[in-house]
């Protein structure tokens, strides 16, 4: 099997195949930098924690607190991929649009992925212990969500909601090293991310349904059935009520609003849009949320403004 095969949702234009040399490309598509997707939205609900804090404090968030974020989501989501790809590379190799993924093509050994993994998080190690205590002890927490998630498909029809657990701690994480404790606020944006997440991911699972369903592999899409476009505008409606009522506890300023409603516009659209016979449709419609997750950390940041109060 050549080591350049594109996997089938990787976009053919990627820069791993256009611009990586070809030994890395392996290495690279085990921690799918060749799907940026999957970083900003391992990103994001640690930016919004982030923006979140420094609103409630009157001030802009920290340039060092968003890249720590930034390099930390794009390691642990490679050593979190490589993790899921071990656990289920026999899966892998059943399902059309996984089987060309590095360990079940054959282009990566299971050892090899392993010390992959580690590598990674070891980074991830070091730039965690410059967040504060709070911080590292969310980070130590995460690992039991992380070490979860890929046996969830094999125990339940709602892996996706164990994603939504495993995603968005970053809010938490992020709010923390900004702040040094948590609140109730996070605690709402949190809740606002697994329901979005659930959302999202509800979506991405449309293009594996058949395969799923052949693989014994479960998953919220199959679990509802003809009720997919009505379960993801319910997940998507209890996300923007608890984005909103995180704004509220926080006592962010007007200006998040005007956001806010785009992020509702944005979900909506992506409902209305679903189609569960159009895979690459899906595809799209997951990747859009990146969009989504933006419009709230830039909400979140303008809620710093407050009537009367100058920063």
């Amino acid at each position: 099997m050549s080591d350049t095969a594109i996997l089938p949702d990787a976009a053919a234009t990627n820069w791993v195949d256009r611009h990586a040399p070809p030994a890395l490309r392996p290495w690279l598509k085990l921690g799918r930098f060749d799907r940026p997707a999957g970083i900003w939205l391992l990103m994001l609900p640690g930016w919004q924690g982030i923006a979140l804090a420094a609103a409630e404090q009157g001030r802009w968030p920290s340039v060092w607190l968003l890249l720590a974020v930034f390099v930390g989501a794009a390691l642990m989501r490679a050593a979190g991929c490589a993790f899921n790809d071990i656990v289920d590379r026999d899966f892998d190799a059943q399902v059309a649009r996984t089987a060309m993924r590095p360990i079940p093509a054959g282009l990566i050994t299971v050892k090899q992925a392993w010390l992959f993994l580690v590598g990674c998080s070891l980074v991830s190690l070091l730039i965690l212990l410059t967040l504060g205590w709070v911080a590292i002890g969310l980070g130590v927490l995460s690992l039991g969500l992380v070490a979860g998630y890929p046996f969830m498909k094999r125990i339940t029809w709602w892996p996706q909601a164990w994603l939504g657990l495993t995603f968005n701690w970053g809010a938490l994480l992020g709010y923390a090293a900004a702040t040094g404790h948590l609140s109730w606020s996070a605690a709402l944006l949190y809740a606002a991310g697994i329901f979005w997440t659930l959302g999202y991911d509800t979506i991405y699972a449309i293009q594996d349904i058949e395969d799923d369903a052949l693989a014994g592999i479960k998953s919220s899409t199959r679990r509802l059935g003809a009720h997919v476009q009505l379960g993801v505008a319910g997940f998507y409606a209890a996300a923007f009520v608890l984005v909103v009522a995180a704004a509220w506890v926080g006592n962010l300023g007007p200006l998040f609003l005007p956001f806010a409603g785009l992020f509702a516009l944005h979900l909506s659209r992506q409902a209305a849009a679903i189609n569960v016979n159009d895979g690459p449709g899906a595809l799209k419609l997951f990747k859009s949320n990146a969009i989504a997750g933006l419009l709230v950390v830039i909400g979140l940041t303008a809620g710093l403004w407050k009537p009367g109060v100058s920063f």
